[in-house]
């Protein structure tokens, strides 16, 4: 369990462009995005406030371009909203993580969205992990290079051996889902370093699986997340507009508008800026490896141990759930 000074990419823009974009306007968009049936049921407040207590969010990136079933979830993620403690938290939940999926079999945990979208992810976080997901937030990988194209680029480090690999990446992510082919010409990598990507370069390294490990993949994830919020730091009002179109064009959520101003309401007044981050299974209590021809590489983990651990993180060792 360590302390990062980084940002979860989806949840933070979303945050950051409501507080910037003005009411009226986000709310309009809000509304147009969230599943009204599976918004928790009560009385909206007509003015913004803080958020009391614990609220867990489900973040997922899906790997296609929309985001419904059929696209595997490559990237999860559940942030922690502690206003009393006055903290954000972040839990990166690996993708080989290998769960109980109900209806279908052992697997790893991105083929849940695909078999039965976020209604099954959300089950498998219930049977697995003994979470209830109330709040979710789903972004496909448009939205994701559309931003970074909208925000001018991303600052990473490419290491040498990272080259190949995200060359090869450029290839699928130009061809398969950027919708900027006519404008933009593709261009590769050619030098290791820090340098600045455009969209479909970001999505690229991002996606780097193969030259080391799933956790280096989220470290890297983390370090473009990190970078999309420093380049949201030095922009104008007009950006978080069409930020806002952008992101929210590509969205799926059961946070009603209210409460999506509410959660930008009490991010912005908790203004966390040493954000706690989990990664799991942790290290020490997990086991990867392939399993068979068929299932490939997953990650075994020690359910009494991560759980514990996991448990603790979100809700404290005196208050656990």
């Amino acid at each position: 369990m360590k302390n990062f000074k980084k940002i979860a990419l989806i949840l933070i823009s979303i945050l950051v462009i409501i507080l910037m974009s003005g009411f009226g306007y986000v709310y309009s968009k809000l509304n147009k995005i969230y599943v009204k049936e599976e918004t928790t049921k009560g009385q909206e407040k007509s003015e913004v406030s803080m958020v009391d207590g614990i609220t867990n969010i489900l973040l997922v990136g899906t790997d296609g371009d929309h985001v419904e079933r059929g696209n595997r979830s490559d990237s999860v993620m559940l942030v922690t909203i502690d206003s009393n403690k006055k903290d954000i938290k972040i839990t990166s939940i690996a993708r080989d993580t290998y769960v109980d999926i109900p209806g279908y079999s052992t697997e790893k945990l991105t083929h849940a969205y695909a078999y039965g979208g976020i209604d099954l992810l959300k089950e498998v976080f219930k049977v697995n992990f003994n979470l209830d997901i109330d709040k979710y937030i789903a972004v496909n990988f448009v939205s994701f290079m559309d931003i970074i194209d909208e925000l001018g680029g991303v600052e990473v480090n490419i290491e040498e051996k990272d080259i190949k690999e995200v060359n090869k990446y450029i290839d699928a992510c130009y061809e398969y889902y950027y919708n900027r082919k006519d404008k933009v010409e593709k261009e590769y990598i050619t030098k290791a370093g820090v340098q600045r990507l455009n969209g479909y370069q970001a999505l690229a390294f991002s996606r780097i699986r193969y030259t080391d490990s799933a956790f280096a993949r989220d470290n890297r994830h983390r370090e473009v997340a990190e970078s999309v919020y420093k380049e949201f730091l030095n922009s104008g009002k007009e950006q978080y507009k069409k930020c806002a179109d952008i992101l929210l064009d590509n969205t799926k959520t059961n946070i009603s508008p209210m409460e999506m101003l509410n959660l930008g309401f009490t991010v912005f007044n908790i203004n966390d800026k040493n954000i706690e981050q989990l990664q799991f299974p942790l290290e020490e209590y997990r086991n990867g490896h392939i399993i068979s021809k068929q299932k490939g590489w997953v990650l075994e983990w020690d359910k009494e141990e991560n759980l514990k651990a996991w448990n603790e993180f979100i809700y404290g060792k005196d208050n656990k759930k």
